[in-house]
């Protein structure tokens, strides 16, 4: 596994290499974005499995360069549970993320047999691997030469095996005649974010 680092943004050629799709994945100094915690890493892993590490800058957030990559229609964004990352990349980076696929939305609806949607629980069926997560609840906000080699590693891993997971999990929803509501779903993450931000973190849809 190549891990490259950056601080505050991906250099534009990085960001022209990108073509079809990459896996993206977020670290946060907590689980409250944006009212009380914020984003510390990006990770993103291209189709060759090279992963990038992002930093950024924790006083503007300015990073351009990965920004044209998320908000890039051509090129597919596989995440696991989008709805906490966009959220914080789209409230810190300033931007629409755009072409998506969850892969825990995606496994909800079509692994049925099963109440286990967690990544580790994708990587084991369909990838053969155990991940090791004690790394998880770990201060992000180091500088990032200062984090370790298996927090680095821990946050690759969220990411190199979605590519894989992804193509498992899209045979499914077309054998099972799921896609287009899988769809649906990843239309209204875009409001479900929106609701987030405004503080309705609660399932509006419940009696």
């Amino acid at each position: 596994m190549k891990i490259t680092k950056f601080k505050e943004d991906i250099t534009s050629e990085i960001a022209d290499k990108f073509k079809n799709s990459i896996a993206i994945d977020t670290e946060a100094t907590g689980l409250q974005i944006p009212e009380r915690d914020k984003l510390s890493l990006i990770q993103i892993c291209d189709e060759n499995g090279n992963v990038f590490i992002i930093q950024p800058n924790k006083k503007n957030f300015n990073a351009p360069n990965l920004v044209s990559v998320l908000e890039n229609n051509s090129i597919l964004k596989i995440g696991h549970f989008l709805r906490f990352d966009k959220n914080a990349l789209e409230y810190f980076l300033r931007c629409k993320i755009k072409n998506i696929f969850d892969t825990k939305i995606a496994s909800k609806i079509v692994r049925t047999y099963t109440d286990s949607h967690g990544l580790k629980n994708l990587v084991q069926e369909f990838c053969n691997k155990s991940l090791d997560k004690r790394q998880g609840s770990s201060d992000w906000n180091k500088d990032l030469d200062k984090l370790s080699d298996k927090q680095l590693e821990y946050a690759a891993n969220d990411v190199i095996y979605l590519h894989k997971i992804k193509k498992e999990l899209e045979t499914m929803l077309i054998r099972e005649n799921r896609m287009e509501i899988f769809k649906s779903c990843l239309n209204f993450l875009d409001t479900r974010v929106q609701l987030d931000q405004s503080g309705f973190k609660f399932d509006i849809f419940e009696h």
